[in-house]
């Protein structure tokens, strides 16, 4: 049921809460966890597993994502909801009693299911249970709860490691999320299953099924980037990419893999609005760093600007949605993604200041905020009823191929400087110069999304709309 007001009227202030914190302590998570790993490494060893830590959470979060968002339409987010905190937390208590690498990987395995299956029911709970004209501010509030995390994360998660253990970085977290599950759980119990406009063709099997080809195929891409140029690198990368798009193809919205215009085109612009972002991201603090020789905390500065810029775009966006001006503010915010990137590439002359990169990507923080929260009340406004699961599911997903291949396709690159190949500041560039090019093809792919709100009754005219609709 559809509470009318904001998000903070009586029936839905705990609703709205609950909601933020869980995004809070997953955001917590996101800046502590890579904080504290080298210090794990140290004590625990298994520095050959050190990227697992990382690949085996992506991994499962492809299917986390793609299973809770099925659900959440089948039955309702509330069973969704609480099997998502309930692996987040068993993932993160056996990551922190871990005595070995290899139990951490599988903590961080575990924690990748309930992390994807919270992302999907967070915005099929705003689909679900708030006014379209409180959407937009519900995703302002969403992308908001990353900004504090962003600034005090790491160093709080250094205060912890260095007082009392890295393992209460892990164990810390898992009562607030608890905590903020119970406080959602009843409220979105409420909520059952509507009656589809599409027939699915695909049931959840056939659907854990695509998730689990999906994930095996972006292991091989990515495997295949960073082994370098090779016989086997091709094999890899084309048998990944067939595996990945081939599954893709029913996860998506119809239309999506040849970019037709309208709810395909905004997974497309999603993807490569995350590509560049965090395709650059990735290595911003390395050239403040190691190029430049700047301290850790000015590289950390950086990412903090992107934060609370991130934050400002998501608000600006909230303001302007009800101006219907929705591809405009995406166009918008992809232009400010590449100029962001081109600000933040002048530190690499030895002549810049090192904060143009605080500015540069204060920049592209604010293009990415406008962007993603518009793409994401774009896919919400566009999903069929019943199918609301399913397209919080698709921007789960496009949003973190695009992370995991941007630092991909980024980490092979600055792998050709520490094989020799490359001179670090020539990859560096080349990195920007990738992700410039993504941003430009973000642009192009945005002037295609819709304009507008769209009537979710667009199967009536014809027109394919939902990800439950492929053969």
């Amino acid at each position: 049921m559809i509470a009318r007001g904001g998000p903070w009227t009586p029936e839905r202030r705990l609703l709205t809460v609950g909601l933020l914190g869980l995004v809070t302590a997953a955001a917590f998570e996101g800046m502590a966890v890579p904080t504290v790993l080298p210090e794990l490494v140290r004590e625990l060893g298994g520095l050959d597993l050190y990227g697992w830590a990382f690949s085996a959470f992506w991994l499962t979060n492809i299917i986390g994502i793609t299973l809770a968002g099925s659900d959440a339409d089948r039955r309702g987010p509330g069973r969704a909801l609480a099997i998502g905190v309930f692996l987040f937390a068993a993932g993160m208590v056996v990551a922190g009693v871990a005595t070995g690498m290899p139990l951490v990987i599988a903590g961080r395995a575990i924690q990748g299911f309930g992390s994807g299956a919270i992302g999907s029911v967070v915005y099929a709970a705003i689909a679900r249970a708030y006014d379209p004209s409180a959407r937009p501010r519900m995703i302002a509030l969403v992308s908001s709860a990353w900004v504090v995390p962003g600034l005090v994360g790491p160093a709080l998660a250094g205060v912890v490691t260095d007082t009392i253990g890295w393992r209460w970085v892990f164990l810390g977290i898992v009562p607030p999320v608890i905590a903020m599950g119970a406080a959602v759980f009843p409220q979105l119990a409420r909520l059952e299953p509507v009656t589809r406009t599409a027939r699915p063709v695909r049931g959840d099997t056939r659907r854990a099924l695509d998730a689990v080809q999906l994930a095996a195929g972006s292991t091989l891409v990515i495997a295949a980037l960073t082994i370098g140029a090779s016989p086997l690198a091709i094999a890899l990368g084309v048998g990944g990419a067939w595996l990945g798009l081939v599954a893709l193809r029913h996860l998506l919205p119809s239309g999506s893999l040849r970019v037709a215009p309208g709810r395909p085109s905004v997974v497309v612009a999603l993807f490569a609005v995350a590509f560049a972002f965090f395709g650059t991201e990735a290595f911003v603090p390395l050239t403040v760093v190691e190029v430049r020789g700047g301290s850790v905390t000015l590289g950390g500065l950086s990412l903090s600007a992107a934060a609370v810029a991130w934050g400002a775009g998501s608000w600006l966006q909230a303001r302007a949605a009800a101006a219907g001006i929705r591809r405009r503010l995406v166009v918008a915010g992809a232009v400010l993604i590449g100029l962001g990137i081109g600000i933040t590439s002048l530190v690499l002359l030895p002549g810049s200041p090192v904060w143009v990169a605080a500015l540069g990507w204060g920049v592209a923080g604010l293009g990415m905020g406008l962007a993603y929260s518009m793409l994401a009340l774009l896919i919400l406004e566009t999903s069929p009823a019943g199918e609301e699961g399913a397209s919080s599911a698709a921007i789960q997903l496009m949003f973190t191929l695009g992370t995991a291949f941007g630092a991909g396709a980024g980490g092979a690159v600055v792998g050709l400087a520490d094989a020799g190949a490359l001179d670090l500041v020539a990859a560096l560039a080349i990195v920007n110069g990738i992700m410039a090019v993504v941003a430009l093809a973000g642009v192009a792919v945005a002037a295609r999304v819709p304009s507008g709100p769209a009537p979710q009754a667009a199967a009536v005219a014809g027109q394919p709309t939902g990800v439950l609709e492929h053969s």
